[in-house]
């Protein structure tokens, strides 16, 4: 009796851990060049998902996305798998999901039969406002069925301008002209 007791408490806390991360959309905040930004979802429902993360793009930087499942199995609860239809990045200029002014501007798929991990890479680009939508299908044995996946989002750092490299080269090309004089 009280393993059995032990294997509800767990499945009772995962749930009650994870319910608050199956929100919709959940926001990342302003993205930067540096460590990737992780992002995880929880999926109770069972069955079709998708799941929305916003952020805010940096100018002039590409960047790389990726989501991986997260399989787990607790003996004698059930046990939690997801499988990845698409990973799609959306344009958003004015912040708010799902309007008239969202545009897909790169996407990977798992195909027919989905897959268990899915990446991408979109830029340089320009600053602004975008969101990842992660879709699949959560298919553990958990009571209604379940999934769990993790993912990141990566920002290489800004392409420099032209102008940039103008300035660059000038400034290059003056040392190049000083040391030259000063060698005669």
């Amino acid at each position: 009796m009280k393993l059995s007791l032990k294997k509800i408490a767990v499945a009772l806390t995962l749930a009650g851990a994870c319910a608050g991360a199956n929100a919709t959309t959940t926001p990342l905040g302003s993205l930067s060049a540096g460590a990737p930004t992780p992002f995880q979802g929880t999926v109770f429902t069972g069955g079709v998902f998708t799941d929305i993360f916003t952020f805010d793009l940096p100018a002039n930087g590409g960047s790389g996305y990726s989501v991986l499942n997260f399989p787990l199995d607790i003996p004698g609860v059930g046990s939690f798998n997801t499988v990845f239809s698409m990973l799609s990045l959306v344009s958003n200029p004015d912040g708010i999901v799902g309007n008239g002014d969202d545009s897909q501007v790169a996407f990977a798929s798992g195909g027919q039969n989905g897959l268990n991990a899915l990446s991408l890479t979109f830029g340089p680009t320009a600053a602004g406002s975008m969101y990842l939508a992660v879709s699949g299908l959560a298919n553990g044995t958990f009571p209604g069925g379940a999934g769990l996946y993790s993912g990141a989002i990566s920002v290489t750092a800004p392409v420099p301008e032209p102008g940039t490299w103008a300035m660059l080269g000038l400034g290059v090309g003056m040392m190049g002209f000083a040391l030259r004089r000063k060698m005669r």
